[in-house]
C-alpha cells in the first residue's frame, strides 16, 4: 500500500513538471494543475471550517465568517471540478492530474463544502494557520506567476522548477508556524520593554505622523537587518543556518520562503526591536509588515525588469539576485533589503551595468535537498573550513 502511494505521488508530481511539449495549450495540462491547485486549496479552507480552532488563524475570524467567504468556497469548488474534468477530457498523455482534482472537491464536497460548520472544539491555544496558507499562497501566486510569466528575466525557467516541491513546503510551514512565530519573533522586544518602558519616548513615536513612522521603520529595521545579515555571511556557524536560503538554483517568487527556521526567529525578532521597543502605532507596523513581505517576495522574483534611477535609492530584483549570484564576485555583496545605500556606506554595492548572475547557490552546492535534510544541516559535521571564510562559502545571501 505504501509503495502505490508513493508511485501515485511520484507519477502526480512528474505530471505537475512534464516536459514543455506535454504542457502546450489544449493539452489538459494547465487544466489539471489548476483543477489539483484549486481542490487543495478548498480542501484546505474546508477543512479551518470544520476544525477553525485547530487549522483557522484567529486574526482571518471574521473574513471566515463573512458571507463572502463560503462564497468564494463555493466558486472554488466547481472551477476544482471543472477544470479537472476538462484535463480528463483532454489530456492523453495519462489521467492523473484530472482525477486527483476530482478526487480532492469530491471530498472537500463530502466533508461539506461551503455548508460545513464547526464540528471539532478548541482542544488548545495552539493553532495551525492552513487557512492563512491558502490566503497567502493565492495572494501572492496571482500576483506574481502572471508578472513573472510576462516579464520572466530567465524566460526558459517554468513555474514549477527544480526545487519548487522545497520551497512551497517551506511556504506551508511557515503559514502553519505563523503562531509560535509571531511569538517568539516579538519575545526580545518585549523582554527589553520589561526593563526599560520607555513611556514619554513610546508615547512621542506614536504621535507622529502615518508616513513618518512608517518612513524610519523601513530605515531602522534595514539597518539592523544589514548588520544581521552581514553576520550571517561572516560568522561561519551562523552562515550554516543562512547556507539554506543560498542553496536554492533558482530565483523566483517562492525562493525567499526558504529560510532555516532558527534563521527566521532570528533574524525577526531581532529587526523587529526598533519598530516595537519605540513605540510606533500599529497601523504603520503593520503597513510595514505587509510592504516588507511583499517587497521580499519581489526582489527574490523572476523578473526582468530594468529600473536604471530607482535601483540607486531602492533594492530590485537585479540587486538582490546578484546577493544570491553564484560567481566569486557577488560573495558577500548587497545585503541591503530596502535601501542599496547602505551597502555603499559600508562597502558591500554590487551591481556591475546592465549584468545579471549568470547562476545562483553556493559554490559545490554543499546543501542537501529536502526540507529535513537542510533543516539539519547546520548541525552536521562539516569539512574542516579553509581560515578564509569568505572565499569559503563562494556565496551571498536573503532579504
Amino acid at each position: 500500500m505504501d509503495s502505490l502511494t508513493m508511485s501515485l505521488r511520484t507519477r502526480l508530481l512528474s505530471e505537475f513538471e512534464a516536459p514543455e511539449a506535454l504542457r502546450r495549450f489544449g493539452s489538459g495540462w494547465l487544466s489539471g494543475v489548476i483543477g489539483v491547485i484549486l481542490g487543495l486549496a478548498s480542501l484546505a479552507l474546508v477543512l479551518s471550517l470544520l476544525a477553525p480552532g485547530t487549522f483557522s488563524t484567529p486574526e482571518l475570524t471574521a473574513l471566515r465568517q463573512g458571507p463572502g467567504f463560503r462564497i468564494i468556497l463555493n466558486v472554488l469548488l466547481v472551477l476544482a471540478f471543472t477544470c479537472s474534468a476538462l484535463s480528463l477530457a483532454l489530456r492523453r498523455q495519462g489521467p492523473l492530474l484530472g482525477i486527483a482534482g476530482v478526487s480532492l472537491s469530491l471530498i472537500a464536497v463530502l466533508l461539506g463544502g461551503s455548508n460545513a460548520h464547526s464540528v471539532v472544539g478548541d482542544p488548545s491555544p495552539a493553532y495551525f494557520g492552513l487557512d492563512f496558507f491558502v490566503l497567502r499562497m493565492a495572494f501572492t501566486g496571482i500576483l506574481f506567476i502572471p508578472v513573472e510569466r510576462l516579464f520572466a528575466h530567465r524566460k526558459e525557467q517554468p513555474v514549477f522548477r527544480t526545487e519548487w516541491r522545497e520551497d512551497l513546503f517551506y511556504f506551508l510551514l511557515s503559514s502553519m508556524l505563523v503562531q509560535i512565530l509571531t511569538y517568539l519573533t516579538f519575545a526580545p522586544a518585549r523582554s527589553i520593554l520589561a526593563f526599560a518602558p520607555l513611556t514619554e519616548t513610546r508615547a512621542w513615536v506614536s504621535a507622529l505622523p502615518f508616513v513618518v513612522q512608517f518612513a524610519v521603520i523601513m530605515f531602522l529595521t534595514d539597518v539592523v537587518q544589514y548588520w544581521v545579515h552581514r553576520s550571517f555571511h561572516r560568522i561561519p556557524w551562523l552562515w550554516n543556518f543562512h547556507a539554506v536560503h543560498h542553496s536554492a538554483q533558482s530565483m523566483d517568487w517562492m525562493a525567499g520562503a526558504r529560510m532555516h527556521f532558527f534563521e527566521i526567529v532570528a533574524l525577526r525578532s531581532l529587526t523587529v526591536i526598533p519598530m516595537f521597543v519605540l513605540g510606533f502605532g500599529a497601523g504603520p507596523m503593520n503597513a510595514y509588515i505587509f510592504v516588507v513581505y511583499l517587497y521580499a517576495t519581489f526582489v527574490h522574483a523572476n523578473i526582468g525588469w530594468k529600473f536604471p534611477v530607482i535601483e540607486k535609492f531602492f533594492v530590485t530584483p537585479r540587486f538582490h539576485h546578484w546577493h544570491h549570484g553564484i560567481e566569486k564576485e557577488a560573495i558577500d555583496v548587497n545585503f541591503a533589503v530596502h535601501f542599496p545605500l547602505l551597502d555603499k556606506l559600508f562597502g558591500t554595492h554590487h551591481l556591475p551595468e546592465n549584468r545579471w548572475p549568470e547562476g545562483y547557490g553556493i559554490e559545490g552546492h554543499p546543501v542537501e535537498r529536502g526540507y529535513w535534510a537542510q533543516f539539519m544541516h547546520p548541525f552536521r559535521r562539516k569539512k574542516p573550513q579553509q581560515p578564509d571564510v569568505a572565499a569559503e562559502k563562494q556565496t551571498p545571501s536573503e532579504s
